[in-house]
């Protein structure tokens, strides 16, 4: 495709020395809310409770149906949906919203346009509003309502750029609704976007239709399955990774497109 996007990857990433989970549930277990100890079917109040002891250092705590943090000197309010994976807050949301809220001058949003895929509750998307970037928040048309909810609810007022709220169908009739020639960002978010579905190469086929030159790809992600592994072999096969930085189980690494090097 002739990309010379670079890309961050940060996987399995700790926060303040914590390994990320989700809140002690395993990923197969997680949409049903069983503790990966008992398999008991876990009250809402008890899964958040479990949580919030996992990421003390994130100001999360538990209220009614929403959670809230504090990022970017922010309180953020999260509606949170249980019936689907996008209504949902994952690890590396988490990770992604605390590696950006640290790294602000290595990763400078400030008036740069970012397009988020697989955006979910939009935590990360609003973020990188709180951080001044121009932001397009994406996701199936189905996760659009809540997530337009809590980027206005977020962002209303604070922001220096109003964030837009798009479908974007990985890997579908991409040319047509966005064509490369009219949409450029300058950084492509995506956090747990690999996770056990059959879309792996529809997704990779998006991140490579965005990753135009100039284009920062910053992907956070945890490993649970061996597809992850299978995606990430895949992807090593379209562009050349270089690990930045190492500190324990968190690896970051750029990656730019080989064909690039070719020319």
């Amino acid at each position: 495709m002739g990309v010379s996007s670079r890309m961050l990857c940060l996987y399995n990433l700790p926060v303040r020395g914590l390994q990320m989970q989700y809140g002690g549930l395993s990923a197969g277990n997680k949409a049903a809310g069983r503790s990966k100890v008992t398999g008991r079917v876990q009250s809402e109040s008890a899964q958040k409770a479990q949580r919030a002891a996992c990421f003390p250092g994130l100001g999360f705590f538990y209220k009614a149906n929403k959670e809230v943090y504090n990022f970017v000197e922010q309180k953020i309010t999260i509606e949170e949906g249980i019936d689907s994976y996008s209504g949902m807050i994952w690890p590396a949301a988490l990770a992604l919203c605390h590696y950006l809220d640290t790294h602000r001058e290595r990763v400078n949003f400030v008036d740069k346009a970012v397009l988020e895929i697989g955006a979910g509750t939009g935590l990360v998307s609003v973020v990188a509003v709180l951080l001044g970037a121009w932001v397009t928040a994406t996701d199936l048309p189905g996760a659009l309502s809540n997530l337009r909810v809590n980027l206005s609810r977020n962002t209303r007022g604070r922001c220096r750029h109003t964030p837009q709220v798009e479908a974007l169908p990985w890997g579908h009739d991409l040319e047509s609704t966005y064509p490369t020639s009219v949409y450029h960002y300058d950084y492509v978010l995506a956090a747990d976007v690999v996770y056990h579905h059959d879309f792996l190469d529809q997704l990779l086929a998006t991140m490579k239709h965005f990753c135009r030159p100039g284009t920062t790809v910053i992907w956070a992600n945890k490993v649970r399955f061996e597809s992850d592994l299978t995606f990430l072999e895949n992807f090593k096969k379209a562009f050349h990774t270089q690990l930045l930085a190492e500190d324990g189980d968190m690896k970051i690494f750029m990656q730019w497109d080989l064909a690039m090097m070719t020319k």
